[in-house]
């Protein structure tokens, strides 16, 4: 079971990207990575193919370890912790106590 899931709301807590909030677009659960829409931008040299047949200087994410992001819970940054109802483990906003999902 994961705290973090893919199309969570969270928000980067340290780092160049500080503050800002973003859709989770991926999870590594391996390396304990994540991808958050528009934070932590790089700048890739991209050569001509069928996708951009271009080529050239693209920005994209780049992956944030998942320490760096905190859960999104009704406009507020919070931790998660986990509870069992109904016979189901399930997560719970650590701030308000509301269960998430």
């Amino acid at each position: 079971m994961r705290k973090i899931r893919k199309d969570d709301l969270v928000k980067v807590i340290t780092g160049k990207d500080k503050d800002k909030q973003g859709k989770v677009l991926h999870v590594d659960t391996k390396k304990g990575k994540i991808l958050v829409e528009g934070c932590n931008m790089v700048t890739k040299h991209s050569k001509p193919n069928v996708a951009n047949p271009q080529g050239g200087i693209i920005q994209k994410e780049a992956f944030l370890d998942i320490s760096n992001v905190m859960l999104v819970v009704d406009g507020k940054a919070t931790r998660v912790g986990f509870t069992v109802k109904d016979g189901k483990k399930v997560r719970v906003a650590k701030a308000t106590g509301k269960v998430i999902d």
